[in-house]
């Protein structure tokens, strides 16, 4: 077997891997959301918490327990097609196990979410911020190190004018950002200890993430373009 092709089947192999780790995680939470609909009384459940990891949302019953796997579904296919109706799906390719990767802890994510979302809805008591916001860091500094492996395309990753039309400023971008996600996550698992500023160590680094990287693509483009 040429290097080519065992690259590919491994990478085939890989991709069956993921894909039944993430249909089990789905059909695990189609079961769990079954199970507490028949078990957690009354007809609405808590959705929603507030910046102290209070209750402050509910939901009718079947849509607060249901409605996240059906979401997880529904990205799920999306992003098995975005591979098929990118217009640059060869570059996707190049990095095709970070991009599975990718798809597998963002539905795992959305996974935690929903199991803390049930396990509140039967009564144990817990700060949602505590239980959530370690895992947000992780899932911005996963994101982080993921995006130093993405080429250009048209679905994922700091897609601006500037960096859509140039490999050069992708890479950049891309770099950049992949340094200020990591710090994102850090500073979010940090915040932890700052109860009193906790989404301040959350929101002004995430910003800080999403606008520099957006400006700093149209000037690596300017400096380019002269």
């Amino acid at each position: 077997m040429q290097g080519k092709d065992y690259k590919l089947l491994m990478h085939n192999i890989s991709m069956k891997k993921i894909n039944i780790a993430i249909a089990f995680i789905i059909i695990l939470s189609f079961v769990i959301a079954a199970y507490a609909y028949n078990t957690i009384p009354g007809n609405i459940v808590a959705s929603h918490w507030n910046f102290k990891g209070e209750v402050n949302g509910y939901m009718p019953k079947f849509w607060g327990l249901f409605l996240m796997p059906i979401i997880s579904v529904a990205l799920f296919l999306l992003f098995l097609a975005i591979p098929k109706i990118d217009p640059l799906k060869k570059n996707i390719d190049k990095f095709r196990n970070y991009y599975n990767s990718l798809i597998f802890i963002i539905l795992l994510f959305f996974f935690y979410i929903f199991l803390l979302t049930i396990i509140a809805n039967f009564g144990y008591q817990f700060n949602m911020n505590y239980a959530l916001i370690p895992a947000l860091g992780i899932l911005f500094i996963f994101i982080g190190a993921i995006m130093k492996k993405m080429k250009r395309n048209w679905f994922m990753g700091i897609r601006t004018p500037w960096t859509i039309s140039n490999d050069e400023v992708w890479k950049k971008t891309h770099d950049l950002g992949s340094v200020l996600f990591i710090l994102a996550g850090i500073a979010a698992i940090v915040g932890i200890f700052f109860q009193e500023y906790l989404w301040w160590f959350i929101l002004v680094p995430i910003l800080v993430a999403a606008i520099v990287p957006v400006v700093y693509s149209y000037i690596i483009w300017r400096k380019i373009k002269k």
